[in-house]
């Protein structure tokens, strides 16, 4: 598992707080998988792919800024892909995005229309300039918005809008994104009986990415998020540390 060398060929700003990357080579993946990024000096944290050749980062902290500022020409350290992606299934399908979640989404929206799939898209913000890939989602089906201060589409939350489908007419449900959000749509698949067909993409600290360190078990079933994840299906996150809290770097409990 040793980090191979890509170089940035373009760097997209996508919102004032997330930029794309571009790099030289394409790992050969599947939608939902994640890449270990070496930012040389620094750390190494795992990255979705939202594109073919690309990753998508919001700048949160130190290696997330060190990404957002890097230009054409820099290079960092990948490692993958790695973990289990989505699996593909059903043909009326939705995709639930909120924020920088919407990057594992993107490829898989894309490989569910080509086949053949009927999707609608739920993308979910704070406010309009920070929704993401809206113009891309939609080539690949009906797109509706969700923010939180009403400056574009549905004003409020994104089970709100979730609210205004027939949610028992779909096949299968995708979700990826803030922890609370994905914890709120769940609890509201699971009032309609269906978190068995949804699947949820989660976000931990990694320190191998491997499955030997243990570091992002899920309480209380021990499945590990880079190694048994990072999708996991939402009848196996029901009763899981899900929306209650996370894990820091040496193991302390952070409630959410």
């Amino acid at each position: 598992m040793i980090p191979v060398n890509a170089i940035i060929k373009e760097v997209i700003k996508e919102t004032p707080t997330i930029t794309t990357l571009k790099f030289d080579i394409k790992p050969d993946a599947i939608p939902g998988q994640f890449i270990m990024v070496w930012i040389r000096g620094m750390d190494e944290i795992p990255m979705a792919l939202s594109h073919p050749d690309g990753i998508t980062v919001q700048n949160v902290g130190d290696a997330s800024g060190t990404l957002s500022n890097m230009k054409p020409g820099d290079n960092i350290g990948l490692r993958g892909p790695l973990g289990n992606g989505f699996e593909l299934l059903g043909q009326r399908i939705m995709i639930i995005a909120g924020g920088v979640g919407a990057a594992p989404l993107l490829p898989l929206a894309h490989q569910l229309r080509l086949k053949g799939a009927k999707i609608s898209i739920l993308i979910g913000a704070k406010t309009s300039k920070e929704l993401l890939f809206e113009e891309q989602f939609s080539r690949s089906g009906e797109i509706n918005v969700a923010t939180d201060d009403g400056s574009k589409g549905y004003h409020g939350v994104i089970t709100g809008l979730m609210d205004t489908y027939d949610l028992n007419s779909f096949d299968m449900f995708y979700v990826c994104g803030p922890e609370m959000m994905m914890r709120a749509v769940l609890d509201m698949l699971h009032m309609n009986g269906l978190e068995s067909i949804s699947q949820f993409s989660l976000h931990r600290y990694f320190k191998c990415g491997i499955g030997v360190c243990g570091s992002c078990t899920i309480d209380p079933s021990g499945l590990r998020v880079c190694k048994d994840g990072p999708v996991f299906y939402g009848n196996i996150l029901l009763n899981s540390e899900l929306g209650k809290y996370r894990r820091d770097v040496t193991g302390k409990k952070i409630m959410l």
